[in-house]
């Protein structure tokens, strides 16, 4: 579950004030809205990369607004990917439970069990340097996914995909929300691709956020 409540944000001119909106656990919310409006600062804000200068976040029953981003368990994909130059693809997805301190033979099994459900098993051992778009946003979904988030965050993870990969994208991140039961917060200008993945659709306007059942 998310549950923003009077939330204020300053980011030099640009303000978001008495923010509200809640997202039921296991749902798929998908943020639209005119570019500048704030999509992005307050997914930042969500996942602890964001200062908030008032109102709170709430994340299940934990009141997180000034938790630090691990603390969270919140899991980011970033519209670029951001994938790390000098790991390969099995030490990306095993990143976040090696900061953990999991074991050696945990990340393993994790590692495997998130790179089979994204169909990147053949991936694992190369580099991410040649990584077709596709591939590289399916790498960052499993580091995303590695250490059992409570709460995905996708700014705007598929749009500089073409028609065909976007498709199987839409396909894997229904399956995937499926079957982790994930609450997802999802930024999209494609209104196809919110009416496809949503149960909720937020529309951020004004510093407003209206909801609806999609």
């Amino acid at each position: 579950m998310i549950a923003v409540e009077q939330l204020e944000i300053s980011a030099g001119s640009f303000a978001l004030r008495g923010l509200s909106f809640e997202l039921p656990a296991g749902s798929y919310g998908v943020l639209m809205g005119r570019t500048g409006t704030g999509k992005t600062t307050l997914l930042e804000a969500i996942c602890g990369l964001r200062r908030v200068h008032g109102g709170r976040i709430r994340l299940e029953q934990d009141d997180v607004t000034d938790w630090p981003p691990a603390r969270r368990n919140v899991g980011l994909v970033p519209q670029d990917a951001a994938l790390f130059a000098h790991l390969s693809v099995r030490e990306q997805l095993g990143f976040s439970l090696a900061v953990r301190k999991q074991p050696a033979d945990t990340i393993r099994q994790r590692v495997e069990e998130v790179a089979g459900w994204l169909g990147i098993t053949p991936l694992l051992d190369r580099s991410v340097s040649g990584l077709s778009g596709g591939e590289a946003q399916r790498v960052a979904l499993g580091r995303a996914l590695a250490f059992h988030p409570r709460v995905l965050c996708l700014d705007e993870p598929l749009s500089a995909l073409d028609q065909d990969t976007r498709e199987s994208m839409c396909d894997l991140l229904e399956s995937i929300q499926a079957r982790t039961g994930v609450t997802v917060l999802h930024i999209t200008h494609n209104r196809a691709e919110a009416e496809r993945l949503a149960d909720r659709i937020l529309h951020l306007q004004d510093g407003r956020i209206e909801t609806r059942h999609a």
